[in-house]
């Protein structure tokens, strides 16, 4: 009972902490409609009264980041994830959050020497000849260590911060509270889906916090490249590999950003500009398994001249639905087929359901032909592929389109990839890179082998039901002859309109209140009620305050929810 108390009392702290860095960074107003202004002291909402700005007003991402920032390691994360999500957070906060560096600092080395030992089970004279205690690189959920084998083999030895794990998750469940708040109390928050931001958060910062998930990650692709004389993934010491404890082969070489060394070490900066794109083009349209976090610190150039990639907690899946979505896309593209674009994305289920098709069509298809067509006009090397991604996506944010997340994952992924190729090369032909993958993709989708798979698939879906038609015709007769066909309808937004009501309802009463007392107070000092002092009505002039304290009150919640 001792540690349920303790454990709730550490919760209401962090949750204490954590809102009064939001204040102290302009973000009442959230925290004004998510019902947690009983966190915060009294004199600090009042003093803050009239100073919460719109979230969209300037310089709110940047104060949003900042606070972030001071949160810590969880909130640094959620930051990093969100700034892949523009159709999220919208494209000014994603921009922001993208200048978050997951860099803190380390934990003692001796520190992250009992944490190797308690998790290998070993003192580290049986495990390393040497063991660099000043880590080369320091994260949010890890640093990272050199240090070389008993058998004199270079290694680096990833190893968690001490607690991280209980720190994370309770952010987590005090992140799940907050949305759980905001989804019913905060108008607009269910659009951007708080509940499911933090399980995609959630779900992904417990992936990243498992190496042995991430030891299989390197392995796969390990597999996947293997044969390949230019790319390199490191080697896993699966022997001395836990949960909180990874080591694997050290890569030594440049960063693929050092422009400057690279250059002096005489390397071909165009064929490395080659190698990354088509070897992460592998990853996406051959694989299906691609490196979701490919930023510069994340690639080498090694001294034999191969690219070497590094760290893959975040890693991609491409599904064989995704696949067919790219080629179909690209077969609409390439014949101007903008009907069958959009029926592309009505049949993926990109398109909401509350959407009316017609007008979606018509005015998705107009404005998708004002982006569209002035790229055909161009050359391959006159097109800016950032450019058209990031307009795309803010024409798919403004429809409502649901847009997986593998998706958004690719296109962040190929925008720091275009970036890398250009400073490597700046004649560097991104869409001639990707032609003979995207052919292959294309051939793939229209292949004998994957056409009679569909169409055997069709025929069996079609069989079934064939052969269940019969019964689900007789259950809804029988229903509807003993007058039992029940339907279920939603109301879109009938939700808010009831809270809205609930509210006016509620202000309504507590105004009637107030004027009650202001009555009654007046009655009894006019009536000089006793007790009296110098000629006034005790309990009137007690009426009189705590009207004036709950009408300002009332007052002062209407002017903060904006709708006077």
């Amino acid at each position: 009972m001792n540690r349920f108390f303790q454990k709730r009392y550490k919760t209401a702290r962090r949750l204490r902490q954590i809102i009064n860095v939001f204040l102290k960074y302009g973000f009442g107003r959230v925290v004004d409609e998510g019902r947690l202004g009983r966190y915060v002291p009294f004199f600090t909402r009042l003093r803050s009264f009239g100073q919460w700005p719109s979230l969209r007003a300037p310089g709110m991402p940047r104060n949003l980041r900042r606070a972030f920032e001071e949160l810590g390691p969880t909130f640094i994360k959620l930051a990093q994830i969100l700034s892949a999500r523009p159709d999220i957070v919208g494209p000014e906060y994603a921009d922001e959050f993208k200048k978050l560096q997951d860099e803190v600092a380390p934990f003692p080395g001796a520190e992250a020497r009992r944490v190797i030992e308690e998790e290998l089970h070993l003192p580290m004279e049986k495990v390393f000849l040497d063991f660099d205690e000043t880590p080369i690189a320091a994260a949010s959920i890890a640093q990272v260590h050199n240090a070389v084998l008993l058998d004199g083999s270079p290694v680096v030895i990833k190893v968690q911060r001490p607690d991280i794990r209980r720190t994370i998750e309770e952010d987590i469940s005090i992140l799940t509270a907050v949305a759980r708040l905001m989804e019913r109390h905060v108008a607009g928050a269910r659009f951007f889906n708080p509940m499911g931001v933090v399980d995609e958060f959630a779900r992904t910062v417990r992936k990243e916090m498992n190496f042995i998930q991430e030891a299989k990650n390197c392995n796969r692709f390990r597999r996947n490249f293997e044969g390949s004389p230019d790319i390199r993934f490191p080697k896993v010491y699966g022997e001395y590999l836990t949960e909180k404890v990874l080591v694997m082969e050290r890569i030594e070489g440049f960063r693929i950003d050092d422009i400057k060394s690279i250059e002096e070490a005489g390397f071909d900066r165009k064929r490395l500009a080659k190698l990354g794109v088509d070897a992460y083009f592998k990853m996406v349209f051959t694989d299906g398994f691609f490196h979701a976090d490919p930023h510069p610190g994340n690639i080498f150039v090694m001294p034999s001249g191969q690219l070497a990639f590094l760290d893959f907690g975040i890693v991609g899946v491409v599904t064989n639905e995704t696949k067919d979505a790219l080629a179909g896309t690209l077969i609409a593209l390439i014949n101007k087929d903008y009907d069958r674009l959009i029926d592309n994305y009505f049949a993926l289920g990109y398109v909401r359901e509350d959407v009316d098709p017609e007008v979606f069509r018509r005015e998705f298809k107009s404005r998708l032909v004002d982006l569209l067509e002035p790229m055909f006009g161009l050359t391959l090397e006159e097109i800016n592929l950032p450019e058209y991604l990031e307009a795309f996506l803010m024409l798919a944010m403004r429809h409502n389109l649901r847009i997986p997340g593998e998706l958004l994952l690719i296109n962040k992924s190929l925008l720091i990839l275009e970036h890398i190729g250009l400073e490597l090369d700046p004649s560097f032909d991104f869409f001639a890179a990707s032609e003979p993958y995207a052919s292959r993709l294309l051939r793939q989708k229209f292949s004998p082998r994957n056409v009679i798979g569909k169409l055997s698939a069709e025929a069996q879906e079609a069989g079934e039901l064939a052969f269940y038609l019969p019964r689900y015709a007789h259950q809804i007769i029988r229903k509807v002859l003993k007058n039992d066909l029940h339907m279920k309808l939603h109301h879109l937004g009938l939700e808010n309109l009831i809270k809205d009501m609930d509210r006016s309802t509620n202000r309504v009463a507590f105004a009637m209140v107030v004027s009650a007392m202001i009555i009654s107070g007046s009655i009894m000092h006019a009536m000089r009620v006793p007790p009296t002092v110098f000629g006034i009505s005790v309990l009137g002039f007690l009426s009189f305050f705590f009207a004036g304290i709950f009408g300002l009150w009332l007052v002062i919640s209407i002017i903060r929810s904006g709708r006077l």
